[in-house]
């Protein structure tokens, strides 16, 4: 099993067994902060700090058994001992977090969240009901306010679909265009109809265009920087010259939202055709904006 499925299970353990959907949501956020490195990441979300690898863990130890979900409460349904399986220092992290908020109601847990980490309030659709005047206007501090149109770029490799996520939402991404030959990953929540759902859920628009990708068996065999450059020659003097047309509509997708972001796998863009493609939309007459790669 998966160490970070234990520490939801210790948790649960923690507090009697049972635990609602959103409490252990919050539980789990204020654990990870408290850690340099967390087995979640959270982003934020209509009800504040969610974690969609959380979620996704709960729902596949409901599916084998681990768990029992009885409408909206997480029943520990294992005998095993799960907190005496955990590293010591996280074992005193849970143990901290279910004596300082275990006994708090929802509307506690969530006013404190909100309160003292404001950004991940920035999507709520509860904060008018939760929060004072003084309290809100900090919520909206954290939001990204500008009118700077944007080409952004950004890769996925090695990092959670939180961390990815919360990129956008703080460079204020409006729609994510997908410029993968092909959209299917094996990494949780990169696939094309995951990820289309997941920018939605949070107001980003989501299109693929995969005509502006690279085919994938020209991606083999790729060791260094020189092979690397050598294929992104090819690719400018093929697939760049044959979709001009694709690269207008990215043009005209930028002037309707004004921030947007061509996405790809590779966390070095030096090693992504997304930054020649950028560099080939930045050369058109009409381009007259910023390019950034995130």
């Amino acid at each position: 099993m998966f160490y970070r499925r234990k520490i939801i299970l210790a948790l649960l353990q923690l507090l009697g067994g049972e635990l609602e959907k959103i409490r252990i949501q919050k539980l789990l956020f204020l654990y990870s902060q408290k850690k340099i490195k967390s087995e979640y990441d959270f982003i934020p979300y209509k009800y504040g700090c969610y974690s969609y690898s959380a979620k996704a863990d709960l729902v596949t130890m409901v599916n084998k058994g681990i768990l029992m979900l009885n409408d909206n409460i997480y029943i520990k349904n294992n005998p095993t001992d799960f907190i005496k399986v955990l590293k010591l220092e996280d074992k005193k992290i849970l143990e901290e977090i279910v004596k300082l908020y275990g006994k708090m109601s929802n509307n506690s847990l969530i006013k404190h969240t909100y309160i003292n980490y404001p950004y991940y309030a920035t999507k709520s659709q509860i904060t008018e009901n939760i929060l004072d005047a003084e309290q809100l206007l900090k919520v909206n501090n954290h939001k990204m306010q500008t009118n700077e149109t944007i080409l952004f770029t950004i890769g996925y490799e090695g990092i959670s679909l939180e961390n990815y996520l919360n990129k956008l939402v703080r460079n204020d991404v409006k729609l994510l265009v997908d410029v993968r030959k092909n959209s299917l990953s094996m990494k949780f929540g990169f696939s094309k109809s995951l990820l289309k759902k997941y920018c939605e859920n949070l107001g980003i628009n989501y299109i693929h265009i995969p005509e502006v990708g690279i085919n994938s068996d020209q991606r083999q065999e790729l060791n260094s920087q020189k092979d690397y450059d050598e294929l992104f020659e090819k690719y400018k003097k093929t697939t760049l010259v044959e979709t001009n047309s694709y690269q207008g509509t990215i043009i005209d997708l930028l002037k309707k939202h004004g921030r947007i972001a061509l996405t790809c796998f590779e966390a070095d863009v030096c090693q992504c055709h997304r930054k020649p493609l950028a560099e080939a939309i930045a050369k058109f007459p009409t381009f007259d904006y910023k390019v950034k790669h995130l």
